[in-house]
């Protein structure tokens, strides 16, 4: 039996061309060369745009005096401040100095209306004294009040009156 695979003497089972550096060399180059020309590219592009979108700005109101003539771009002396209302910055912070002053206001004494005389007590004084005090009651016959509904004790006292 011979062996289908011949081996020459001399060369090994590795391949004996390396790669050449002018080709690396070439390639970066040209990497290079078309990485410039696309951003040259799109600077023409965005200049264009940017022609274009000056020429379609409309017209300032002749009796505005303190707007820029581009008004895509804040001015530097124009005021930065935004009328109300704004976005949330804080939020969490925010929510905090809420919830802290609620929490001021509900457990703290204070004015509600000094001129009509209501005041604020904090809600574990006022649990106290509906506890004391019990719920406020109506009166029964007040004018505008239905009548209370009569009961068999009412109507057989009544009738005991009626008799006597």
């Amino acid at each position: 039996m011979t062996d289908p695979t011949k081996h020459e003497k001399g060369h090994g089972g590795y391949e004996r061309q390396d790669l050449q550096v002018s080709g690396i060399l070439y390639f970066l180059l040209t990497i290079v060369v078309v990485t410039t020309l696309c951003l040259f590219a799109l600077r023409g592009v965005f200049a264009f745009l940017d022609h274009r979108e000056k020429a379609l700005q409309p017209a300032l109101n002749p009796l505005v005096t303190d707007v820029p003539t581009d008004t895509r771009h804040v001015a530097p002396g124009y005021p930065q401040g935004f009328p109300n209302p704004k976005l949330e910055e804080d939020e969490r912070g925010q929510l905090n100095g809420i919830r802290l002053e609620e929490e001021k206001t509900l457990d703290s004494y204070g004015w509600v209306d000094e001129k009509a005389g209501t005041v604020r007590i904090p809600i574990d004084r006022a649990m106290d004294l509906l506890v004391q005090r019990g719920l406020p009651v109506r009166a029964q016959n007040m004018a505008g009040d239905a009548p209370a509904p009569r009961t068999a004790t009412t109507t057989a006292t009544t009738k005991k009156g009626t008799k006597k």
